[in-house]
């Protein structure tokens, strides 16, 4: 089972480390991990994507609120959210399997937005399972790196908010 943590922190420094410290020692699992400031430059956001049982996501938020450099934690469910993630991933290409590459991106809606003779920089913002997607359509290819920001989320739009 997986939940969607959105934590609203104080901006400043050693609070990543804090709330890193926190599920290393309880042993929980951070599955994804993406920090950046709002539109309050005193206050950033932490999108967590933790997996578990309902007992330990349960435990995850109850003690993320208890640590003084969190403002608010919102829990949402994937379903509940929009999420999308970042990735620029570079292969190598020649010119039997340029075009495949080429469609592939058409496909998936991801972008070429570097290129030399043989090798290709490919930009792709999507859902977590989209992302996944163009990289096993890619394997067949020689990937030679991959950059990902991790999930971003926000609960959906409700007319009552």
């Amino acid at each position: 089972m997986k939940k969607i943590y959105s934590v609203l922190v104080e901006n400043r420094s050693g609070v990543l480390c804090k709330v890193a410290g926190l599920f290393s020692r309880r042993s929980f699992n951070i599955d994804s991990l993406a920090v950046g400031e709002t539109d309050d430059k005193e206050v950033s956001c932490m999108t967590i994507v933790s997996s578990g049982n309902q007992r330990t996501l349960e435990q995850i938020e109850k003690q993320l609120n208890k640590k003084l450099d969190i403002i608010k934690v919102r829990t949402f469910h994937e379903e509940q959210s929009i999420s999308r993630e970042l990735m620029l991933i570079k292969v190598k290409y020649n010119r039997t399997n340029r075009k495949d590459i080429m469609e592939v991106c058409s496909i998936l809606k991801a972008e070429i937005v570097d290129m030399s003779k043989s090798f290709m920089m490919i930009q792709i913002c999507a859902e977590p399972e989209r992302i996944q997607l163009l990289i096993q359509m890619l394997k067949s290819v020689s990937i030679v790196e991959v950059a990902r920001t991790g999930t971003l989320a926000l609960p959906k739009c409700a007319e009552n908010e």
